[in-house]
């Protein structure tokens, strides 16, 4: 198999979740190039083909110039999928690929499984395997779901250039809604879950946070619920944290949410439900009631 990945620039700088494209081939087994429009000056640490359109040129995003420079690439190297990651790029690039290669499209792969592609479905909480049906396939990989892997090596390069202005014209990022929270700085981050059972609880967590000097932190499904503000909530729908310690509170641990948090140093969970998949990246599992264990270690932390 071989794949063609599609790297990001963004603000001048190489995204590191480029190296999660690199993971997602490697377990795959496949063979690899790398496209990216950016510049000379910071390319991947990638001994590969790298098909190089320049920045300055082509924009960091121009969605009918970068769909040709890919076509272009992708005639060269003859790939069986075309890898993005989902982002704001990816997301929007590739139907616009797909479509043109009259190619099947895979969206938000999070595993590789049994020669498929698996995805979540029923707002994530639960997971499906899909297999294309067509010769080649568009995919994109969920953010945080595949590990960065950085082979090292210098890329060969193979410049590219394309003839079109385009009808869009990129302007730039407009800043994020400032939060109430930034939990990005916490040092140490106590996040409540749908395992809590109900908003009367949170305070119980918040006591915890406190003790701790930390911040409260909340998944998907409790800010959903209206038990906390979105704010605090981690994950790729929130915020991408790396504390120095993070508890997880009544957390089931979907993909979702341990994307953006399995990169703090150092993890404790507790949930009743010793298989639950946040034991996955859990430094510590502490499998007990959380409505029981947390007032209790709370107690402890205070004297």
């Amino acid at each position: 198999m071989k794949t063609l990945l599609i790297g990001e620039y963004r603000e001048g700088k190489l995204l590191e979740s480029t190296y999660e494209l690199l993971s997602f081939a490697a377990q795959l087994n496949a063979d690899t190039a790398m496209l990216l429009v950016g510049s000379e000056s910071q390319l991947p640490a990638y001994a590969g083909t790298l098909y190089l359109a320049d920045i300055a040129t082509c924009g960091e995003y121009n969605p009918d110039l970068h769909k040709k420079l890919i076509l272009d690439a992708v005639q060269k190297e003859n790939p069986d999928c075309i890898v993005f990651l989902h982002s704001s790029y990816g997301w929007d690039l590739a139907p616009r690929v797909a479509a043109a290669l009259k190619a099947a499209q895979i969206s938000e792969v999070i595993a590789n499984l049994d020669g498929g592609f698996e995805v979540g479905c029923c707002n994530a909480k639960m997971r499906r395997t899909v297999k294309s049906t067509t010769a080649r396939t568009v995919i994109t990989i969920q953010a945080g779901a595949f590990p960065v892997l950085q082979p090292g090596g210098s890329p060969a390069v193979q410049k590219l250039t394309a003839d079109s202005s385009g009808n869009l014209e990129f302007i730039g990022y407009e800043p994020a809604e400032k939060k109430d929270v930034d939990l990005a700085k916490a040092e140490v981050i106590v996040t409540a879950g749908r395992g809590i059972g109900k908003k009367d609880n949170v305070p119980v967590i918040q006591a915890l946070a406190r003790a701790l000097g930390g911040e409260l932190g909340a998944s998907r499904p409790v800010v959903d619920a209206g038990w906390v503000e979105h704010s605090h909530q981690v994950g790729t729908t929130g915020q991408t944290v790396s504390p120095k310690l993070y508890i997880a509170c009544g957390v089931s641990g979907a993909i979702q949410h341990l994307a953006g948090m399995k990169k703090s140093d150092f993890i404790i969970a507790i949930n009743k439900d010793k298989d639950a998949p946040i034991g996955e990246v859990a430094d510590v599992l502490v499998v007990a009631d959380v409505m029981q264990f947390v007032p209790a270690l709370t107690a402890k932390v205070a004297k």
